[in-house]
């Protein structure tokens, strides 16, 4: 077989195996009937055409789960294997200053893998779900760009769903003497009022949850009405990896050490830090850790009962971050108090090359 003959046959079974073989065809059929010199503007077209189904065709690896069950290990020890960067997913990661109370990666660990959608914002600034997808979607497109794959890892379930599902969200920018007026009330408070005007929005937010409600609010209150949520899957596959830690009370003496730990790390030395720059009574202080810990500065209980208080409400906030995460039926999940870290790793590099 003559040379230009063998590479026809070499382009028709390369074809065969790849989501162009109707193109490729077509081209080697143009090398025989019409010469080389003709088909050079089809080479240049098809070739444009398989790098873009290959950005295309890239996943986004999702880690999701309870806190404290190893995403962020595992996150790192994947992206590190992967030549790849991470996407936090945490809301309260997003601001300045909240660092050891939000277990947010160190910055030993930010020098090995760069982590993006952290230290975003001040506590006087509000940051938005629809601003956060807006930021992921560009962070995602540019890494497809670069032939690699992303991962997306945290615990908030509205994050997720934002950049997974596609939520479209209303742009509904935020309204400082609006939420002036809701401030003063308490989360109890906000969420009765959110049930006089959206009875179903209500049932979908937390009654401790101030922030949320405080958006719900005020999208309700500029619009006079809770938009109804609709999604507009992304373009490319998702593979979402669950954790889990399946030994209750392992876990709670986990949750017991990694309080302890914070604190030896300079929790409470943060926590003054922010209540002199901004307010002990800051909505963002008032949440999950930092509320307990700012009752003991106050000297309204002990440190012993601010860990024990902090350790129950965590257990609670893991429980309904379960349920969400758990209904999405396509999750991969891993028991992290029984299987290693690097028996999940392995499992996880398997399913980002199965078809």
């Amino acid at each position: 077989m003559d040379l230009p003959r063998a590479r026809a046959f070499s382009a028709v079974t390369t074809a065969l195996r790849c989501q162009c073989a109707r193109r490729w065809l077509r081209l080697v059929l143009e090398v025989f009937f019409f010469g080389w010199a003709m088909v050079l503007n089809s080479i240049s077209k098809l070739s444009h055409d398989i790098i873009k189904s290959v950005s295309n065709s890239l996943p986004l690896l999702v880690i999701v789960g309870p806190t404290a069950t190893g995403k962020t290990a595992l996150a790192i020890a994947l992206a590190q294997r992967l030549d790849t960067e991470i996407l936090s997913a945490d809301s309260r990661q997003v601001y300045r200053g909240m660092d050891i109370g939000t277990a947010k990666p160190t910055l030993a660990e930010r020098a090995g893998v760069i982590h993006h959608l952290i230290d975003l914002c001040t506590l006087d600034q509000t940051y938005t779900v629809a601003q956060y997808q807006t930021a992921a979607r560009d962070l995602v497109a540019k890494l497809h760009g670069q032939g690699r794959t992303p991962i997306l890892a945290g615990g908030t379930g509205l994050y997720i769903q934002a950049v997974t599902a596609g939520l479209v969200i209303p742009p509904v920018p935020p309204a400082p003497a609006l939420r002036a007026g809701l401030e003063p009330l308490s989360a109890p408070e906000l969420h009765n009022k959110l049930q006089g005007l959206d009875p179903q929005r209500a049932t979908q937010i937390h009654p401790q949850d101030r922030v949320r409600l405080l958006r719900a609010l005020e999208i309700y209150l500029t619009l006079g009405y809770s938009p109804p949520r609709r999604v507009e899957p992304p373009p490319y596959p998702v593979l979402t990896v669950g954790l889990d830690y399946l030994d209750p009370d392992g876990y709670t003496q986990r949750l017991q050490t990694r309080t302890e730990a914070m604190l030896a790390q300079g929790w409470l030395t943060e926590l003054r830090q922010l209540q002199e720059m901004y307010s002990p009574t800051h909505p963002l202080l008032k949440t999950l850790g930092y509320e307990q810990m700012g009752a003991y500065l106050a000297g309204q209980v002990s440190e012993r009962a601010a860990i024990q208080e902090t350790v129950l409400r965590t257990r609670q906030y893991a429980k309904r971050q379960r349920t969400w995460f758990r209904r999405n039926l396509m999750t991969h999940w891993f028991d992290t108090a029984h299987q290693s870290l690097d028996e999940v790793v392995a499992r996880v590099q398997q399913l980002l090359v199965l078809p």
